[in-house]
């Protein structure tokens, strides 16, 4: 195998042998390869035969989200996946694939791409990890029925690129083009969920778990959680967020089903020590599931492209009787049980979007021009167990008290529960919600270039951005697109970018990897 597409690859290079950081096998890997090749080969079929259709876009959709990292580890489920995606290559190129006439000439090998020039691999796969980030977020509006067809078609004509022989000018021309598409497809994804369940606002979530039982939800799909609340209802099951589902509780019609208790837990990567002796089944709806182990397989469910051999998949029928059946046979804790944060707070807040930090424009702005608020922080991003991902809570620790934390995504999991009080009756922490709400923090950045009639490079606004997976690698493409500079990206910088694309974004975009907190608070500070 060979994959280097997350923050965690082996070595900082890739991952080659039998299995992956990350707990993929190595035949699974493959079949991830094979369904992006097929991907492919649909995509030129496509745009050859000039079709444009919503079933060609939801299959390409659901192909890329499964192949992000931590969301499906089930050979069999990938190649029922590679077959369908065939079948439709086949559907509509005129392909007879019952006489076995269906060639594979289209379909794109992916040993290709690694073996590739390394400024044209790294531009390829800076594409390719953009679109497959990307797609989740396409994923998530689409079971909202919120479709944006210039964006779907912006995954097609993507795929075909990086199966085509590209100069290095066209491929940085369409990397950053991902960025500008991805905005796209955020501020439909924040419609379709703000139209769905309201503006969210903030709200104070505790970390306390009541007795009885229970389930746990963990993922993004807002969309999943409203069912399970739905049929959780008058049955004695409460139900508690975890992982990158905690901003769900700023949803007005999310937090209006009293059954919605609160949080377990802190970020995904802890997932295997947290859930150890859990007396409750866990659901999760996308992303950020890690192999797991005996001791809690049995508690374990999942649903939409997630999938992983022997666990309980909830189908498209979405009839989660099995999980509340566990949970009733679980039984939960005897008593109420407090947990704690990573720093030993016993709870956290969130639901600071931009509808709700922009109805206190009036206050945020007064208190910069007063000098209570000297500078903001976009402290965000994945998280993950890699050595380094401390320099986070220590950059929060010691921010200056006349400073504003704004953070979105698990990587908040590292600082959300430290006090650090307020600033003008405004919390110094304030989480704007899951990686795709990057939207919202862009839109406050721009709301407060317009108050202080300036660039937003102009501001004082610092992008401190943590990745992990290929959702990351898409809101980066996003913040270049708007041109955004001065980013600080950490714990590493991605193994899959060469020395020459590294220059040009150091060069015309000032990127550069973290250091010591201390050290770029200093810089920062200047």
């Amino acid at each position: 195998m060979f994959c280097f597409q997350c923050e965690q690859t082996a070595g900082c290079t890739g991952c080659e042998h039998s299995a992956g950081v990350c707990g993929k096998q190595a035949s699974t890997a493959q079949l991830q390869d094979e369904l992006v090749g097929a991907l492919i080969a649909l995509s030129k079929t496509a745009n050859d035969k000039k079709i444009k259709s919503q079933e060609i876009y939801k299959i390409i959709i659901e192909g890329l989200f499964t192949t992000i990292t931590n969301v499906s580890f089930n050979d069999e489920t990938l190649q029922l996946i590679i077959d369908n995606v065939r079948k439709h290559t086949d559907k509509i190129s005129g392909k007879n694939s019952k006489e076995n006439k269906s060639d594979r000439d289209l379909e794109y090998d992916m040993k290709n791409l690694w073996k590739e020039d390394e400024d044209l691999r790294s531009l390829k796969s800076l594409i390719l990890f953009g679109i497959k980030g990307m797609a989740a977020y396409a994923y998530h509006a689409m079971v909202l029925d919120y479709v944006d067809d210039e964006v779907n078609q912006f995954f097609v004509d993507a795929l075909e690129m990086v199966g085509n022989e590209e100069s290095f000018d066209d491929l940085l021309k369409t990397t950053l083009k991902v960025g500008e598409e991805n905005l796209k497809c955020m501020a439909l994804l924040d419609k379709a969920n703000t139209e769905s369940y309201g503006t969210p606002t903030p709200v104070t979530v505790t970390l306390n778990v009541e007795k009885g039982p229970f389930i746990v939800v963990s993922g993004h799909d807002l969309k999943d959680l409203k069912l399970l609340l739905e049929q959780t209802d008058g049955k004695g099951v409460n139900i508690y967020t975890h992982g990158e589902m905690l901003p769900a509780h700023g949803y007005p019609e999310l937090k209006k089903y009293p059954h919605l208790k609160g949080n377990f837990g802190t970020a995904w990567q802890n997932q295997k020590k947290e859930f150890k002796d859990l007396p409750a089944p866990v659901l999760f709806t996308t992303n950020c599931l890690m192999p797991p182990l005996d001791n809690y397989k049995d508690r374990v469910f999942t649903t939409e492209v997630v999938s992983f051999p022997g666990l309980i998949h909830i189908d498209d029928d979405k009839d989660f009787t099995p999980v509340i059946e566990k949970a009733l046979e679980l039984g939960g804790y005897k008593e109420d049980t407090q947990f704690y944060g990573i720093n030993g707070g016993d709870h956290v807040t969130t639901g600071f979007g931009h509808g709700a930090i922009l109805s206190h424009a009036g206050e945020v702005v007064d208190a910069v021009k007063s000098g209570a608020i000297k500078h903001f922080f976009l402290v965000g991003g994945c998280d993950g167990a890699k050595p380094g991902r401390n320099y986070y809570t220590d950059f929060v620790a010691n921010s200056p008290k006349d400073s504003i934390i704004l953070t979105l995504a698990c990587g908040k999991y590292r600082f959300n529960d430290l006090d650090l009080g307020t600033i003008n009756g405004l919390p110094r922490i304030m989480d704007v919600g899951q990686c795709n709400d990057a939207f919202g923090a862009v839109q406050v950045a721009l709301a407060l270039a317009k108050a202080f009639d300036c660039e937003v490079n102009d501001l004082p606004l610092s992008y401190i951005i943590s990745w992990y997976e290929q959702k990351a690698v898409a809101v980066l493409l996003t913040l270049l697109y708007l041109g955004i500079k001065n980013i600080k990206l950490g714990p590493t910088l991605p193994a899959f970018v060469s020395p020459n694309v590294l220059k040009f974004l150091v060069d015309n975009y000032g990127i550069s990897p973290i250091t010591t907190a201390q050290e770029d608070l200093k810089q920062i500070l200047a």
